[in-house]
C-alpha cells in the first residue's frame, strides 16, 4: 500500500467550511509581538524507541533533514535521560516523578493488568488546563486503561486521538496479546474510532490529527499544549513501500526498515513545522523533540557507539535523542551538556506556562529552562535511573557484594555528577555497531565486543563524562565512591512505594469488549452505580408495559 503525503495547502480540503474564514484570517501576517501572548504554545513530541544514533546529526546513516534543521537552529540536548522502556519514560514526564514513588518501578503496564498511572498523580496536562491551556493528545498513551478514570480525557486531556496499549498494527490498528487474545486499539476520546479508520499507516495518520488541531484551535484565545507521542519507530516495522526505496543500500532488512520509518517520521514533522507556522503558532511556540528510551538493536535500531539497548540500564538504553526547538531560545545553535532527565519537562514546562507548582506535588524533576535557554548550569546534579525490587536475577549478587549496604542483587542505576553506578543485572551490555543486528550472528559481527567479564559482577561504576561508552569499571578502583552510591540508593529507597505490577485479568480480552482493546474494570461503586441504572430501567420499562396493558383494557 503506497501511501504520499498531502501538503498542508491541500490538507485545507479537508478543513470544514464553517472554519475556513477563522483559518484565512490566521494565514494573514500578523504582529509578532501582538500575536505572541506572555504564555507560549508548547508542542511535544514523543517518538517511540529511536537510538541515539537514528538521527542524521549523531553520524547516522538514516537522512533526518527536519530534525537536523530543527535540532541545529535550537538548542541539542547531549546529556539527556529518559528510562529504558515506553511506559516509566511516559510516567516520568506526566508526572514529573521517579518510578519508586508512583509504584512502576517494574517493566511497563501490560494490556491484560488492571493497573494505570495511579490517579492520585497530578499530571502535567492537568496544571497546564489550570493555567488557561487547551490541550490535546494525539498518539500512543501506555499509560493503562482498564478502567475510564484511567484514559487521557479523564486524565487532563482536552481531546484524544490515538492508541492505549503499546504497539500494534500501524494500518490496522489490531493488536494481540496472546494469539487468542486480539482487539482493535485506535480511540477517538473515550470510545472506539471505527469512523475515523481509513486503514491509514498511523505516522501519516497521527500527523493529519495533529495539523487539523492546529487549524482549528484559535492560537490567540488560548495558549495550546499538543502533546504528539508518535507510535514510530516502534516495532512491528511497517512502512509505505516508497520510503524503503532510499535504503536499497542497507542490506539488513530490519534496518533498512526501520531507516525508512524514521524518514517516513522527519517528514512527518515537516509537515507539523509547516502547520504551525501556517496557523500563526511558530513565533510564540515551544517545541520540545524527545524519545522515550533507546533503540533495540534487533529491531532494526542503532545506539552506537553507546553499550547496551533499550531494556537495558547501560547508556544505550537510557541516553535519548533529544533537543528543543524555539524562537524564544535566547541562545540559539548550541548543545547543552547539562544533566537533564525527562522527569524535568513537568516543573520546566508548567513554569513556562505560568502555572503554579505546589509543594504537595514531590516532584523529581527540575526547572531546566535556564540551562536550555541560556546555557546556564543545571539544577540537577544526580538521577535516580530507578530502583526495581521485583527484578532480583544477578545470582551473585548479595548484601556483601554491596560493602554490607546494598543489596547487589536487585537491578539499580544512579548518576550522581560524572559517576554512574549499576547494580543487579543491568541487561544486555554489548556495543552493537550499526551495521550488522538480529540477522547475523554475533560471533560474526564486525565488530565482537562481546563482554566476557561480566559475567559473576553485580556492581559497576563508570566516570561517564571521560568514559560515555561504559568500557572501563572503577569500582574496584574507587570502593569508597561505590560506598557513597549505595548509601545515595538506601536514601532514594527509604521513599519508595510498593510496586504495582499486579496479575493479568481475564476480563480485560476484547472479546468481552466488543473486540476492542478497553477499560474493563469496575470498582463497587460504579458496579452499584450500573445496577441502579439497570434497575431503573426495568421499573421504567415494566412500569411502560403495565400502563399499555391498561390502557389497552
Amino acid at each position: 500500500m503506497v501511501l504520499h503525503w498531502v501538503p498542508v495547502s491541500l490538507f485545507l480540503v479537508f478543513i470544514s467550511p464553517q472554519t475556513w474564514s477563522v483559518q484565512a484570517s490566521r494565514e494573514s501576517p500578523v504582529n509578532t509581538l501582538e500575536a505572541r501572548g506572555s504564555q507560549p504554545h508548547i508542542v511535544f513530541i514523543l517518538v517511540d524507541d529511536q537510538g541515539f544514533r537514528d538521527v542524521g546529526y549523531h553520524g547516522s546513516e538514516i537522512k533526518t533533514p527536519t530534525l537536523d534543521r530543527l535540532a541545529e537552529q535550537g538548542v541539542k540536548l547531549e546529556n539527556y535521560y529518559v528510562q529504558p522502556l515506553c511506559s516509566p519514560s511516559r510516567s516520568q514526564l506526566m508526572t514529573g516523578r521517579y518510578q519508586i514513588h508512583t509504584g512502576l518501578q517494574h517493566s511497563v503496564i501490560r494490556a491484560t493488568q488492571p493497573n494505570c498511572l495511579p490517579l492520585e498523580n497530578i499530571t502535567l496536562p492537568q496544571k497546564l488546563r489550570d493555567a488557561g491551556y487547551s490541550t490535546y493528545m494525539v498518539g500512543k498513551w501506555h499509560l493503562g486503561f482498564y478502567k475510564r478514570g484511567c484514559l487521557p480525557t479523564q486524565r487532563g486531556f482536552d481531546s484524544f486521538f490515538g492508541s492505549l496499549l503499546g504497539s500494534g498494527d500501524y494500518y490496522s490498528h489490531y493488536k494481540c496479546e496472546v494469539p487468542d487474545m486480539c482487539g482493535y486499539d485506535l480511540y477517538e476520546g473515550e470510545e472506539a474510532a471505527w469512523e475515523q479508520d481509513r486503514g491509514l499507516y498511523s505516522t501519516v495518520m497521527f500527523t493529519r490529527k495533529a495539523i487539523s488541531i492546529l487549524a482549528h484551535h484559535n492560537p490567540r484565545t488560548h495558549p495550546l499544549f499538543l502533546y504528539l507521542a508518535y507510535q514510530a519507530v516502534h516495532s512491528p516495522l511497517q512502512v509505505p513501500a516508497r520510503y524503503l526505496e532510499r535504503y536499497k543500500g542497507i542490506p539488513n532488512l530490519s534496518r533498512r526498515k526501520y531507516a525508512a520509518m524514521v524518514s517516513c517520521l522527519d517528514e512527518a514533522i515537516h509537515n507539523l513545522t509547516l502547520a504551525l507556522k501556517r496557523y500563526g503558532y511558530y513565533d510564540n511556540t515551544v517545541i520540545v523533540y524527545s524519545s522515550d528510551n533507546g533503540g533495540q538493536p534487533t529491531a532494526g535500531g542503532s545506539n552506537w557507539p553507546l553499550r547496551g539497548s533499550k531494556a537495558t540500564y547501560w547508556e544505550g538504553g537510557i541516553r535519548a535523542v533529544g533537543f528543543v526547538h524555539s524562537p524564544l531560545l535566547m541562545k540559539k545553535g548550541t548543545k547543552c551538556r547539562s544533566l537533564i532527565h525527562i522527569t524535568d519537562w513537568f516543573p520546566t514546562l508548567v513554569t513556562l506556562g505560568e502555572g503554579t507548582l505546589d509543594e504537595d506535588l514531590n516532584l523529581d524533576g527540575y526547572d531546566v529552562w535556564e540551562a536550555i535557554s541560556e546555557g546556564r548550569p543545571s539544577p540537577r546534579l544526580d538521577i535516580l535511573h530507578n530502583i526495581d525490587p521485583i527484578y532480583i536475577k544477578a545470582k551473585n549478587g548479595s548484601w556483601k557484594a554491596g560493602y554490607g549496604l546494598w543489596n547487589t542483587a536487585v537491578q539499580a542505576a544512579l548518576r550522581v555528577g560524572h559517576w554512574k553506578l549499576l547494580t543487579g543485572v543491568p541487561g544486555y551490555s554489548d556495543w552493537v555497531p550499526p551495521q550488522t543486528f538480529s540477522n547475523q550472528r554475533l560471533t560474526h559481527r564486525l565488530h565482537n565486543e562481546r563482554v566476557r567479564w561480566d559475567r559473576g559482577k553485580s556492581i559497576w561504576l563508570f566516570n561517564i563524562t571521560a568514559d560515555p561508552y561504559e568500557r572501563v569499571d572503577l569500582s574496584q578502583r574507587y570502593p569508597h565512591i561505590v560506598k557513597k552510591m549505595l548509601m545515595r540508593l538506601v536514601q532514594y529507597n527509604r521513599t519508595a512505594v510498593p510496586v504495582r505490577y499486579p496479575a493479568k485479568d481475564l476480563r480485560s480480552n476484547p472479546q468481552y469488549n466488543g473486540g476492542v482493546w478497553g477499560p474493563w474494570y469496575k470498582d463497587e461503586r460504579e458496579e452499584q452505580e450500573e445496577e441502579e441504572r439497570y434497575n431503573d430501567l426495568f421499573t421504567n420499562h415494566l412500569g411502560k408495559r403495565r400502563w399499555k396493558n391498561k390502557s389497552k383494557n
